[in-house]
Order: structure tokens, then C-alpha cells, then sequence
């Protein structure tokens, strides 16, 4: 194991932990003679933690990469995305619900790949995801949240009223797991206007965020 992986890992803090950083002291060991025979022999000890913590990195090095990494769950599948919001193909910018608290807020994410109908146009040489189409999917993660029973938003009555306070961090391009959170930070249910916080990620970078205003209600 490398040295400053060995710094970094559980194994080595305790090792570190666990032996004397000064001379064992007899009058001491007296005293506490369960701790005298914990470390009767702390250079031994040593060593098979190391051996053990080695052991550990090399299965975790033999796993094969696909099979190191879970998939996200579905809370909601496409699906059911569908009976909730009204878009459609091209428009439908989001592929699976994977967290969501009634009331609260819903993370969803939308796999970005080459054959997605905008990558033609921007940009031919250098695929990235638009901006504004960043924006709307999520929206459509705040639909989620707005167009249930604990809000009270209906489908035939919902619109996208505005945005404040948008950055654009990182492109996001072919290829990449846009991750989206959408928050409920304020609700006037009479007159169905909802404030929502937003923020995109890919992976653990934050790629997008902004405020969202949005309008539902029943006719």
C-alpha cells in the first residue's frame, strides 16, 4: 500500500491509535495488565493489521469497475414519471425519480447521450447539453414535487414562471448522469405559486443551480 493511501485508511488509523508513542512503562503495564497483553508485542501487531488492510485493497483492486458501482435506485420509474407530468417526446427530460419526500423535494436524474435530439445543432464538433434544456428538466424535477396531492397542483394547470439567481458551472456533455435536486422552499397554496431551489450535479460537481417560481392549481 502506498504511503499516503495508508494515511487515508481506516486500518492505519488504527494502528496508530493503537500503538505506544513512547517507551511501555513496566509500573504502568502493572496496572492495566489487559493493555500489557494487547501490546506484548505491538510490532507484531502491527504488521498483521497491515497485512490484513493490504488484503482488503487488493480484492476491493480485483473487483472488476462495472461491478463496483450500484445503480441508482428507482423511487419512481418513466413510467410512472409519465402519468405524473404532461411532456412528451423530445421534451421529456427526465428518466428516473431516484429520491422524493411528499411536500418537500424530489431528485431525479436524466442520462445524457449522444442521441439526444439537440446534440446535432449545438454543438456539431463539441456535444454539449444546452443550458436552457438544463433549466427545464429541472423544472420538470420541481413538477414532480408540485403535482401531488400534498401540494395540490393540478396537470392541466401548470407553467414554469420564472427563474432567478441561474449559474452554469461546468458544461455538461455526451455521456454524462445529469443529477438533479429540486427543493420546496416556500408555498402559497392559495394562490398556487411555489418557490423551489434547484441544483445540478454530475457526479459531485455542481454543474447548475438557481431559484425557480412556479404556478399550479386546479381550474
Amino acid at each position: 500500500m502506498e504511503p499516503a493511501a495508508m494515511a487515508r485508511s481506516p486500518c492505519y488509523a488504527i494502528s496508530q491509535a493503537s500503538l505506544p508513542s513512547t517507551p511501555l512503562v513496566p509500573g504502568r503495564l502493572a496496572i492495566r495488565p489487559r493493555r500489557r497483553l494487547a501490546l506484548s508485542n505491538p510490532a507484531a501487531a502491527a504488521r498483521r493489521l497491515v497485512a490484513r488492510c493490504t488484503a482488503g485493497d487488493k480484492t476491493e483492486a480485483e473487483t472488476p469497475i462495472e461491478k463496483r458501482f450500484p445503480p441508482f435506485p428507482a423511487v419512481m420509474d418513466i413510467n410512472q414519471i409519465r402519468d405524473i407530468l404532461p411532456h412528451r417526446f423530445p421534451f421529456l427530460l427526465i428518466d428516473k425519480v431516484i429520491d422524493y419526500k411528499p411536500g418537500e423535494y424530489a431528485v431525479a436524474i436524466k442520462n445524457v447521450t449522444i442521441n439526444d435530439n439537440f446534440f446535432p445543432g449545438h454543438f456539431p464538433e463539441r456535444p454539449i447539453m444546452p443550458g436552457v434544456l438544463m433549466v427545464e428538466a429541472m423544472a420538470q424535477v420541481g413538477g414532480i414535487v408540485m403535482l401531488q396531492p400534498e401540494v395540490g397542483g393540478s396537470r392541466e394547470n401548470f407553467f414554469f414562471a420564472g427563474i432567478d439567481k441561474v449559474r452554469f458551472r461546468k458544461p455538461v456533455i455526451a455521456g454524462d448522469t445529469l443529477i438533479m435536486r429540486m427543493t420546496l422552499i416556500k408555498l402559497q397554496k392559495r394562490f398556487g405559486i411555489a418557490k423551489m431551489e434547484g441544483k445540478a450535479y454530475v457526479g459531485a460537481d455542481l454543474v447548475c443551480e438557481g431559484e425557480f417560481l412556479m404556478a399550479t392549481g386546479s381550474e
